[in-house]
């Protein structure tokens, strides 16, 4: 499978839930290619925000390789599924694909443990540290149900 995790700038929500969603993929076996950009641009070739990198250490996840990247109409094609950060960002998506917009293959990342909801990620960027830490454990949270589905899904599918 390959997963795009997008936000805005690619340097706070998404380089983490990347790095996250890697981890948990490689401990449950899974070969998955999991990648994230920003649907702003603002900040390409930048590596994530400091206290991205910092919380994502004290978690044992090393995300200072990673760097930004917007993302591009040519994704929708590239990837089985993209996971939105908030909505504002799944409306950028769609305005960036254009004509290649696959319904299908999108949906806001809260919507794997709270589907419905159209509940955004927190955007930490303007906050602290702590703030940086509450992201983390959301999308540690969201990212281990992803790969909980996944193994139910494939499981069930062997019977």
């Amino acid at each position: 499978m390959r997963i795009l995790m997008v936000c805005l700038g690619n340097i706070c929500r998404s380089p983490l839930a990347e790095g996250i969603l890697r981890k948990h993929a490689e401990e449950a076996g899974l070969e998955w290619f999991i990648d994230s950009a920003g649907t702003n641009g603002l900040h390409d070739g930048e590596p994530p925000h400091r206290l991205s990198q910092k919380v994502a250490g004290l978690n044992g996840i090393n995300i200072s390789g990673q760097r930004s990247r917007r993302f591009r109409r040519s994704d929708m094609d590239d990837f089985d599924l993209i996971l939105a950060m908030a909505g504002d960002v799944l409306s950028d998506i769609r305005d960036i694909a254009g004509q290649r917009f696959e319904p299908s293959r999108i949906r806001l990342f809260m919507d794997i443990t709270r589907p419905g909801e159209e509940l955004d990620v927190p955007d930490p960027w303007y906050g602290e540290e702590p703030d940086y830490h509450e992201v983390f454990e959301i999308l540690n949270e969201v990212c281990a149900e992803l790969v909980r589905q996944q193994i139910s899904t494939t499981s069930k599918l062997k019977i």
